[in-house]
């Protein structure tokens, strides 16, 4: 959260940063750590990546909604660019590792890749669009798109990302893709 803060310190200092940690279930100190920062929503028992989103999105009150993951594999800065083609008017805006100008600072192992590739080609058989990356972890919504996609998503597990591009399509939103820095971690 302190990270956040900083990197989103223009946002932060304006009064136009709210920031939402959902504890799916840790077995560690994250809600107390979290509550501490007042800004904790907690899911018991471990629900899923999809159902912690869905929960930290409906709760979120700005006019655009983002998320990423709590590794921050994605430094909170990046945001910032997405926040940006949001308000250009796109309603969906996905971090892409696989975008041209993207960059792996550290990259992950063979298997992690391997399978990331795998879900990506599976993807493209049942989606319309063509995603270089559907798993990214990094992505912002509209209020009206974040409210319509998470409103009715059901996904709880790790195919939630799929659910919400099969949603963006359904609903005929505007979507891009932007390149992003990501440090992976084991």
């Amino acid at each position: 959260v302190d990270s956040i803060r900083s990197d989103l310190h223009e946002l932060h200092a304006v009064g136009t940063l709210e920031i939402i940690v959902v504890d799916d279930g840790s077995e560690d100190d994250t809600s107390s750590k979290a509550a501490a920062a007042d800004a904790v929503l907690r899911l018991e028992p471990n629900t899923g990546k999809g159902a912690a989103i869905r929960c930290g999105m409906l709760a979120a009150h700005g006019n655009v909604r983002a998320f990423l993951d709590a590794d921050l594999a994605y430094a909170p800065a990046q945001l910032m660019d997405l926040l940006a083609r949001a308000e250009e008017g796109w309603e969906v805006v996905v971090g892409s590792r696989r975008h041209a100008a993207a960059h792996a600072l550290v990259r992950t192992g063979a298997v992690r890749q391997l399978g990331s590739r795998a879900i990506n080609a599976l993807t493209s058989l049942v989606l319309l669009g063509q995603y270089r990356d559907t798993q990214c972890g990094i992505k912002a919504f509209r209020a009206e798109a974040a409210e319509r996609i998470f409103a009715v998503a059901r996904i709880d597990r790790f195919a939630a990302d799929i659910e919400m591009l099969y949603l963006v399509e359904r609903f005929r939103l505007s979507l891009v893709e932007v390149p992003v820095v990501v440090t992976n971690s084991k």
